[in-house]
């Protein structure tokens, strides 16, 4: 019985979205624009020269990539014909945010509008003010504002630790993040509060509570851990998770794949401390996932670390690493695995701001042959890996295979 790897390299887009000007994000190009950079020598912290992805370049991301934005990227565009199945995949859902793009890429399009705070102080209205203090047992917040979130804790920081006020923030995406110290305010007592306030934003249709816990002292400096947990609205169908796991077939979820997905439709949960602790877990899965099994595997830090601080350099050395361990990792698949690399949304670090950019998405297939796929929708996705499990879908995408 063949096995399935669904694996989402978060917010590694490649331009070219047809909406793009709707979101503010025209000409944005994640990875056409970092291949650039490093092709100019303006990525050249920790790394140097053209941006190396021969591995996933093989699998056609070069040929992805010009598909995508008609940008011929630096560096990428192996000689020769791609060995896997490559293309480029469009977003329906309005938005540009990881609940939109998973569920969108497991077969559910979002069917409403979220809701986005307004980029103003305050950006929240007072009864969602008055229910954190409610939970968090406090005389009010901090932040109460559009921002990113290393930024915010270094600016509030003291505030934080002398009052025992959450750090509440937002951003362009359908979010409410609460930052606290793990022991000055307590990481179970911070996520209880995400808990206990995610049903009120919920239906609001705001996206995610994200709980974000840092240590650290004035003197030392404070950096943000990886106990993060993000309460996200329940898909509103059933997800490629769950066809797989209603048929019987165990379902492994790397990273935050469980907190995207509500937890729904998953037999084993991996997480781990880094996006190198994760692809450990996916080189052991290599090895280990049963016949007939789906892997679903987020990698965030591409997004995390260095999309929304805009670090360039950063993102291409994580991109190169990425691609390195992808070629043991495919070295491991056996005869009649499929596994498909793709991404979210974009997050070009070249761009102004600091958020998440509308892009399509490359989608590059290994086990299945080679060819070109085209131009194909996010759900297109879902309907493949169900194709290749020899599962029913259920949603609006048609296989590629």
């Amino acid at each position: 019985m063949t096995r399935a790897f669904l694996i989402v390299m978060d917010s590694v887009g490649c331009g070219g979205a047809p909406d793009a000007a709707d979101f503010g994000d025209a000409g944005a190009n994640t990875l056409g624009h970092i291949a650039l950079a490093c092709a100019e020598g303006r990525a050249e912290e920790g790394r140097s020269g053209p941006l190396r992805m021969p591995v996933l370049d093989r699998l056609g991301l070069g040929a992805a990539i010009r598909l995508a934005s008609g940008l011929k990227a630096p560096g990428l565009g192996a000689r020769g014909a791609p060995e896997g199945l490559w293309g480029a995949a469009t977003e329906v859902s309005r938005g540009k945010d990881t609940p939109s793009g998973h569920w969108e890429l497991a077969g559910v399009p979002v069917p409403w509008k979220w809701h986005y705070f307004p980029d103003e102080i305050p950006a929240f209205p007072p009864e969602i003010t008055a229910e954190v203090c409610r939970l968090a047992g406090t005389a009010g917040i901090l932040g109460n504002c559009h921002a990113s979130g290393v930024p915010i804790i270094e600016e509030h920081c003291a505030a934080h630790l002398r009052t025992g006020w959450p750090i509440c923030y937002t951003s362009a995406d359908s979010v409410f993040q609460i930052a606290a110290h793990e022991e000055a305010f307590g990481l179970d007592r911070l996520l209880k509060l995400c808990a206990d306030l995610a049903p009120m934003l919920h239906a609001m249709r705001v996206g995610r509570v994200i709980a974000r816990p840092f240590t650290g002292t004035l003197e030392t400096g404070f950096n943000r851990t990886a106990n993060r947990r993000d309460f996200a609205v329940a898909p509103p169908a059933p997800t490629l998770l769950d066809w797989a796991h209603d048929a019987g077939r165990v379902t492994h979820a790397v990273g935050k794949i469980g907190d995207i997905f509500s937890h729904r439709g998953i037999t084993k949960l991996h997480k781990g401390q880094s996006d190198a602790a994760l692809f450990d877990h996916l080189i052991r899965l290599a090895g280990e996932a049963e016949d007939g099994s789906l892997t679903f595997a987020n990698f965030v830090e591409f997004d995390s670390l260095y999309g929304h601080r805009r670090d360039v350099s950063g993102y291409a050395r994580a991109l190169e690493g990425f691609d390195a361990r992808a070629g043991a990792f495919l070295d491991l698949m056996r005869p009649g695995d499929l596994a498909v690399f793709t991404a979210d949304h974009g997050n070009d670090p070249t761009f102004r701001g600091s958020d998440h950019t509308r892009e399509r998405v490359p989608v590059l297939a290994a086990g299945r042959g080679a060819g070109e796929i085209g131009l194909r929708g996010y759900v297109d996705v879902a309907a493949s890996v169900a194709t290749h499990l020899g599962l029913p879908h259920h949603g609006p995408g048609r296989s590629f295979l």
